[in-house]
């Protein structure tokens, strides 16, 4: 007997694939709608997803449901754009990654057994070089990564390069030897900005970032959510201080702002 919550499901997906295929009708659709493609959503996406990220952040499971949707929605929109060119549909995206995590999970859908994460992650990478093949090359691994990073923020980025060269014997052997490595670069990094060249200047704040990306990987500590914490307490105290004040901020004294902001984070308690 089919389950009464699968057609239901079933049903409403049907149905916003129906309201998405209508938007983009060429003649009745919207024209906001219709003048997207799969670059112009590129913004739509990323934001999309911080915002999926925020909600989880606060907890909030209202506002996650409503950004989860709004996620959905692009994919949705990609599906439909590509469906148009003759490309791909919906169809064509859940087979895949259905596929894909089937073939990806062995020890769950194939020999069935306790594994551990460190066996489930060595064996996820060995099934997608087996995917995707780099024949001949002397560089395999620098290949590879160049390839996956492609998507990500620079930060990101440097965290997955950073976690595949370690696993590849390219690690120090003890966390005071990273510390040496940031003091180091922070003093090239004082030295560039006294030579006045934009361009070195970038590379070893670059670097200064890189290393610090690495404390947090050794330590186990989230970049991102470490500067989101950051970011939210800092908006915390700067409204405290707009609400404290008289007038703008801008015609404060900057001592009168150095009061204010001490005295937010002995009342906001950071």
């Amino acid at each position: 007997m089919t389950n009464t919550k699968q057609i239901n499901l079933d049903k409403k997906i049907n149905k916003l694939l129906e309201v998405v295929s209508d938007l983009r009708d060429p003649i009745n659709g919207c024209p906001w709608d219709l003048k997207q493609t799969h670059l112009s959503l590129i913004p739509y996406v990323l934001e999309e997803a911080y915002e999926v990220a925020h909600a989880i952040r606060e907890e909030n499971p209202n506002e996650l449901k409503e950004e989860l949707g709004d996620l959905l929605l692009q994919i949705i929109l990609h599906a439909q754009i590509g469906k148009e060119k003759n490309l791909f549909d919906m169809g064509d995206i859940i087979d895949i990654i259905t596929e894909k995590l089937i073939r990806r999970h062995p020890h769950v859908f194939q020999k069935k057994g306790k594994v551990s994460i460190k066996e489930v992650e060595y064996s996820w990478e060995k099934i997608k070089n087996k995917e995707r093949p780099l024949n001949n090359s002397k560089t395999p691994i620098s290949d590879r990564l160049r390839v996956k990073i492609r998507p990500h923020p620079a930060t990101q980025a440097a965290l997955i390069i950073s976690k595949k060269a370690s696993k590849n014997g390219f690690e120090w052997e003890k966390s005071d030897q990273i510390w040496d490595k940031l003091y180091e670069e922070l003093e090239e990094l004082k030295d560039a900005l006294k030579k006045d060249k934009t361009s070195y200047a970038e590379a070893e704040i670059g670097d200064v970032l890189f290393t610090l990306i690495n404390i947090a990987r050794w330590h186990k500590i989230s970049i991102e959510e470490g500067l989101a914490k950051t970011n939210k307490r800092f908006l915390e105290r700067l409204k405290y201080i707009e609400e404290n004040i008289e007038g703008e901020l801008h015609s404060q004294s900057k001592k009168k702002l150095e009061k204010y902001w001490k005295l937010a984070k002995i009342n906001l308690n950071h």
